[in-house]
Formats: structure tokens, sequence, C-alpha cells
């Protein structure tokens, strides 16, 4: 009975060791540390970061105007553009996810920070309405735009970035009133598949041809 006794008393202090080693494991863990949140977005700093000149290089207003309302052609209009896109993009230039020679190097100076501060700027400016220039294109530009082309299907531009071109914040881009120009060229490159940092455009701009191409981009450039 004595010898039983002893073996009870020995399991028991065996279990009350490993419970108690267990608790010193699991104290001594370290605390896993929560992500930490982006810093709330300042416009101020993105303007002086927008509008100033980096050594050897160009400012952003530059090449898109201070307001973000770039009257070059071959430049996109920034401003009233959804922030959350804009800092993808940049994003996207400075991992190489989009190719561009001319921003990757831009990019690339910017730090997260940077970036952010910079969508918010020029996100938070007003856009300078665009118009529509080829009367002879017009009416299939808005029959893309609106209805796409169902015997190809081909989806309705709107359907994304909505009727007037304000498009949908953090999914799609705002176009209403951008450059023709511009727009051209991004269609050409998704559908060259030249840029790669949207699978859903570069499926849609493989359907279409140049005259179609320049037709809604023409149309996107009126909508306001």
């Amino acid at each position: 009975m004595k010898l039983f006794a002893n073996i009870l008393l020995a399991a028991l202090m065996g279990v009350a060791a490993s419970a108690s080693f267990a608790a010193d494991e699991h104290a001594a863990a370290p605390a896993v540390a929560a992500p930490a949140k982006p810093a709330k977005p300042d416009p101020a700093k993105g303007d002086t970061v927008f509008n100033a000149t980096p050594a050897n290089s160009q400012s952003c207003a530059s090449c898109h105007n201070a307001d973000g309302n770039s009257a070059i052609a071959a430049n996109p209009k920034l401003a009233q553009q959804h922030p959350e896109y804009i800092l993808k993009q940049l994003q996207d230039f400075k991992s190489g996810k989009r190719k561009s020679a001319i921003m990757k190097p831009l990019a690339a100076a910017l730090s997260e920070e940077d970036m952010r501060n910079i969508a918010w700027f020029v996100g938070s400016k007003k856009v300078k309405p665009g118009f529509s220039k080829d009367k002879d294109t017009i009416a299939l530009g808005e029959k893309i735009y609106r209805g796409g082309i169902g015997d190809r299907q081909i989806p309705a531009c709107a359907g994304c970035h909505s009727p007037n071109g304000a498009g949908m914040p953090a999914q799609y881009p705002r176009l209403g009133g951008q450059n023709a120009e511009y727009t051209v060229a991004q269609l050409v490159a998704f559908r060259d598949n030249v840029r790669l940092n949207s699978a859903p455009m570069n499926g849609v701009a493989a359907k279409l041809n140049d005259r179609e191409i320049k037709a809604v981009a023409d149309y996107i450039a009126g909508l306001r």
C-alpha cells in the first residue's frame, strides 16, 4: 500500500511539474506585435514632395502640373483620382510590377509615407474637365463605354468605372476627363501585354482594335 502511495505521489508531482513548465514557457513566449498601422496621410507633406525637385531629377509637377491636372496629353491627369489607386500605381512602379523607365527611378526614391502623402494630396485636387474631339467616333465610343460589345464579349466600361467615369474608390480608377492620348497608350499597353498590373484590363483590351480604343478614349475625355 505504501508503495502504491509513493508511485501516486510521484505521478502527481510529475504532472504538477509539467504544468508549471508549460506555464513558464507560455509566460516566457514573446508577445506577437500587432501589425503597425500606416501613418495617416498628410496632404500638406504630399504637396511638398510632389512639387519639390529632387537632385538630378524632375518634380512630379513638371509632368503632371502643380495641381495634378497634366496639360501634356501623353501624361495622365492625377487630380481627383482615388488616392488608393495612385498609391497602388506608385508601389507597382517601385516594385517593377508596372513598367516605366521614367516612373521607376522616381518611385524608387519615395518612401511608403511619401507615396501615401502624394496620393492623398493629388486626390484632393479637383480635376479640370476635358472634352471629346472626334465627332466621327463619338457614337462608337459611347456604345463601347456604356454598353460594351456583346457579340465579342466586351463588357461595358461603365460597369466598373461608372457611367460618368468617376470610378469606384479603392477598386477602379476615375477615368472621366482623362487625356485621351494617355488613355489610348494605356489600353494599347494592356492589349499588347506591356502593362501587366491589371489582369481584367488585359482581358478586356485584348478584344479591342485600334479604332475602338481611340473612340472610347476620346469619349472618356469628355465625361464629367
